[in-house]
């Protein structure tokens, strides 16, 4: 756990915690955590809005009282503008970065239409090991008009992204794999 005050040698702004925020490695960051009041340490849990009504799992496969949240889900994103366009005949490096709370991201697959054409991405090496994997994937698209780009990434504990996240009401912890429009022309 740290206790963070700054964030790239700046005060934390108010919508990221300020004045101090809680990070956990691998757990995802919600209001509960962000924003630090008083410290004080107990035996027993502590039972609040947040942690029991807020902050939980609810729908078809969780129980009653809710699912947990807890480690941060496998995730995939392009660095790219969303509906982005890009100049038709040229190869293009695609960009992106994915993350996981599990450990450290092993694989990343990139698919440029909507069949299942999976092929490797790049991963930077600068990255390996880390939270975070930056990756590129050079495309030349086949033609103008619209196209979707997805991506997904394993973990080192195998750990991926399914086609479609899981549904829960609150909408927490979603893992699926996005699909990212482009437009060639």
């Amino acid at each position: 756990m740290l206790l963070a005050y700054e964030m790239n040698g700046r005060p934390l702004p108010p919508d990221h915690g300020f004045p101090v925020r809680v990070v956990v490695p691998g757990w995802i960051g919600i209001s509960s955590i962000k924003w630090v009041g008083p410290v004080e340490v107990s035996a027993t849990a502590l039972f609040s809005p947040w942690n029991t009504r807020f902050y939980r799992m609810f729908g078809p496969g969780y129980p009653d009282d809710g699912g947990l949240l807890t480690t941060q889900a496998v995730k995939s994103a392009f660095e790219l503008p969303w509906d982005a366009r890009i100049p038709a005949g040229v190869s293009v490096l695609l960009r992106g970065r994915s993350w996981s709370g599990n450990g450290p991201v092993r694989q990343v697959e990139i698919s440029t239409d909507d069949r299942d054409d999976w092929r490797p991405a790049d991963l930077v090496p600068d990255d390996e090991g880390g939270p975070w994997q930056r990756w590129t994937a050079l495309w030349r698209p086949p033609g103008p008009g619209r196209w979707t780009l997805r991506a997904r990434a394993t973990d080192s504990t195998g750990a991926g992204q399914p086609e479609l996240a899981r549904h829960n009401t609150l909408g927490y912890m979603f893992d699926g794999i996005v699909r990212h429009p482009v437009t060639v022309g």
